[in-house]
């Protein structure tokens, strides 16, 4: 019999962002100077309290499995965050522990979804969500928002999209790609709507203006997904966590315990030490993003991108860039290619994004200065 691959993986598109990244590394191995600023990392190197922590937990031979929910004292440190942070009693048994945020993704869909399902989400949106939705048989169903309203997603546009088949709505606050921050009114609102609302407040912690807000502040009809990669600068750690109703939890846990088994032992004592003792290192981190959002949000404007609403979150800004291209992917090899500044297409965060281009600033000032004076020298030399 012929070898082929399964139609539900050929569906899945590439990540355009990755796309970048090995084309800027290409151009780097033939000696070319690339600035980052495509993906969503943080250039700082992890809180030493935690590589410590991670350091003493190999002494100590941590490295079996541990109980396929994840470590109770890390999910106990969990429960004490959200409690301390947003006022909310989360019970450590409604804790899984997983390698990141996307396996609790999938677990999460392939627990809540039959076959046509639908889960409603902004547009744009963070690139792989329609993907981990359609792996799991279900149907993204997107509502546009708009620059011009600060990309805030609105409750009466999603409560116009709901039908019988609407199994939950998916959020992300503050958002990837553009920043946003949703305001609480519209958390109340989507909550208030009737299908659980899957939260991802990954970036919580990176807010420069106001203050971010759990879900769980306005309904217990919530799925959290959260982790260690951003705030703590743990990317490379892999470790996330998923807040869930006590009667999904069992069957996370089965699935977890079939697919994963469990998560990393010492990566989970180091990450209590991140809950626990990093807090000076978090607030010197979201200090250094927020001074580079202040600078490249105005410089980008500077040499023409388009930036209606300021982003006050994450690492990143979504600029208008449609009167150069409508092809963001086009234009976005482009750019690296003639400045070898690295960005990310808009078209990876949906339809609604064609024409934009998201700049991350997990990079340090000298670097955001030199890419946005290749834009310039770049932008006004091709012109319009």
């Amino acid at each position: 019999m012929e070898l082929s691959v399964s139609s539900r993986v050929k569906a899945i598109p590439p990540f355009l962002a990755m796309e970048i990244l090995e084309r800027a590394q290409a151009l780097e191995r033939e000696g070319r100077s690339v600035i980052h600023l495509s993906l969503g990392e943080p250039d700082f190197p992890t809180p030493p309290v935690v590589v410590e922590a991670a350091h003493r937990a190999l002494r100590e031979e941590r490295t079996n499995y541990t109980h396929s929910l994840g470590l109770l004292e890390l999910r106990e440190a969990i429960a004490a965050h959200y409690d301390a942070r947003y006022g909310v009693a989360v019970s450590p048994e409604n804790i899984l522990v997983t390698c990141g945020t996307s396996p609790a993704m999938l677990l999460l869909f392939a627990a809540l979804l039959e076959p046509g399902d639908e889960v409603i989400l902004s547009n744009p949106h963070y690139a792989c969500y329609p993907q981990m939705i359609e792996f799991a048989g279900g149907k993204p169903i997107t509502v546009e928002v708009d620059e011009a309203d600060g990309f805030q997603l609105r409750v009466e546009a999603v409560k116009e999209r709901l039908s019988p088949r609407t199994k939950a709505i998916l959020i992300n606050s503050p958002a990837n790609p553009t920043g946003t921050v949703l305001e609480p009114a519209v958390l109340e609102g989507l909550a208030a709507l009737g299908p659980p609302v899957v939260s991802d407040e990954i970036y919580h912690g990176l807010v420069y203006v106001g203050t971010e807000h759990s879900i769980l502040e306005y309904t217990d009809n919530a799925f959290v997904l959260n982790g260690f990669s951003k705030t703590y600068a743990m990317t490379g750690w892999r470790l996330g966590y998923l807040i869930a109703p006590g009667e999904f939890i069992r069957t996370l846990q089965k699935m977890h315990q079939n697919f994963f088994i469990s998560s990393s032992d010492f990566v989970q004592w180091a990450a209590i030490a991140a809950i626990t003792e990093a807090g000076d290192d978090v607030a010197r981190m979201r200090a250094a993003f927020d001074e580079r959002r202040r600078y490249l949000v105005p410089a980008l404007r500077s040499v023409g991108f388009g930036i209606h609403t300021e982003p006050t979150g994450a690492f990143y800004v979504l600029a208008n860039a449609r009167h150069w291209s409508e092809d963001s992917l086009k234009f976005a090899f482009e750019i690296l290619e003639h400045t070898g500044v690295a960005v990310t297409p808009g078209i990876d965060f949906g339809s609604a994004a064609q024409g934009y281009i998201r700049f991350t600033y997990a990079n340090s000032l000298e670097n955001l200065r030199e890419a946005v004076a290749r834009l310039k020298t770049f932008l006004d030399e091709r012109g319009p």
